[in-house]
């Protein structure tokens, strides 16, 4: 028997449990061994739970205990995880976790230290939720040089849009909503301004390109600034915006980004929608490939969890593929990409300055637009010289209401 710990008992850990528990034949047979928990780690007591004798205040207990071979980190957050999971496989132990925070600042040190205790660190789950994506990049998709990874990454904010697109409801009370029904947390910073989705990409990107990108090299924006405006001029361009995290080969670094996104209606990213995410992967051989699935929730989560235990009794040794340097990759400066952008913009005559300036912009279109209210898609163009011109426009006493890059596919 293969002894497991749990460490948390949030809305992952229960799930954690929940699975095994009620799929615990068919867990077993999948791994070839007879898988049980035999501690969860949490500081509250859950006396009506039939396994409530299962759990630990002290995590000593784990860490100590030669039975318990895979450790499952469902805690999230930085401190104590960190400590948790590195004792854990200084110990000789195999751990799992969910935790993007955690693998975004310092998986490529966990990997190292998992080598060289021949164990694994594995984190399925971390990226995508119930979405495979770790595995496939590091195994299925391994004979391909990826060149570029895409996704609508974070549930939560992919929802708020959905309500905005679909139903002309406001940010503010989409937002409401999806806290009401658990897609948001109270505070909604790390969704809504971007930190969630920087830091899953930035996972993608160092198991795609090899070498580790930490959040804090990456541009990233929210979808506070974005309005109903932005969405149905959007609209009349046969495109609806997303919060992306982008990460693509250029000559001999990465670019990464993280921020909303106007993308056409043809894109397969573009009818993801709801609390869905999709990750598109290209690659040279496979070209596209993409994966649509829940990105959060109790059971998705907790089944990659699961999945990762399973791998980890499978292959007691390191699994080899899943690797990236410890180096910091270098992150290419995003105002040396040329892309077109979307700009909604106020002022007397701003149309014609407009097209002065940037020589042959898309103007489009809503219902209701006021007179002094343009948008319009400017010709693709550098960072560096779509800011220029940008300033120019503003000299000239237009104002800036809104800023949103074009994805094309």
């Amino acid at each position: 028997m293969i002894a497991i710990a749990v460490l948390g008992h949030g809305v992952v850990g229960s799930g954690v449990a929940e699975v095994l528990e009620k799929s615990r034949g068919n867990i077993c047979r999948k791994a070839g061994a007879d898988l049980y928990i035999k501690k969860i780690l949490d500081l509250r007591e859950f006396p009506e739970l039939s396994y409530s004798d299962k759990f630990t205040k002290d995590f000593n207990e784990i860490l100590t205990d030669p039975e318990i071979q895979v450790v499952a980190e469902v805690m999230g957050g930085l401190n104590p995880a960190y400590d948790y999971v590195s004792a854990a496989l200084s110990a000789g132990k195999s751990v799992v976790t969910s935790n993007k925070e955690l693998v975004a600042a310092k998986g490529a040190e966990l990997l190292a230290l998992a080598k060289r205790m021949n164990r694994n660190f594995l984190f399925e789950a971390s990226v995508g939720g119930g979405i495979p994506i770790i595995r496939p990049l590091h195994q299925c998709l391994a004979a391909n040089e990826i060149d570029e990874i895409v996704g609508i990454l974070n549930g939560t904010t992919n929802f708020i849009l959905t309500k905005m697109i679909r139903e002309g409801m406001s940010f503010t009370d989409a937002l409401k909503m999806a806290q009401e029904l658990g897609y948001a947390e109270k505070d909604p910073t790390a969704d809504v301004e971007g930190q969630d989705t920087c830091r899953k990409i930035c996972i993608l990107a160092s198991l795609a390109f090899g070498s580790h990108v930490y959040p804090e090299s990456v541009q990233t924006q929210g979808i506070t600034k974005i309005t109903l405006e932005d969405v149905r001029y959007a609209e009349s361009a046969g495109k609806v915006i997303k919060l992306l995290g982008q990460t693509r080969r250029v000559n001999g670094s990465c670019y990464v980004m993280v921020g909303p996104a106007l993308i056409g209606r043809d894109s397969p990213l573009a009818g993801v929608e709801d609390v869905f995410n999709g990750i598109l992967v290209r690659g040279d051989a496979t070209g596209d490939v993409v994966f649509v699935g829940k990105g959060a929730g109790k059971l998705p989560t907790a089944s990659a969890v699961v999945s990762d235990i399973i791998d980890c009794v499978k292959h007691k040794d390191t699994i080899a593929t899943l690797h990236w340097s410890d180096a910091q990759s270098k992150v290419s400066d995003i105002r040396r990409e040329v892309t077109a952008r979307y700009i909604r913009c106020k002022g007397k005559g701003a149309d014609s300055i407009a097209w002065q300036i940037f020589g042959s912009p898309t103007f489009l279109q809503r219902p209701d637009k006021p007179v002094d209210e343009f948008a319009f898609i400017a010709p693709a163009m550098t960072g560096f010289d779509f800011a220029q011109k940008l300033d120019a426009l503003v000299g000239k006493g237009v104002e800036i209401l809104g800023d949103i890059q074009v994805w094309e596919a």
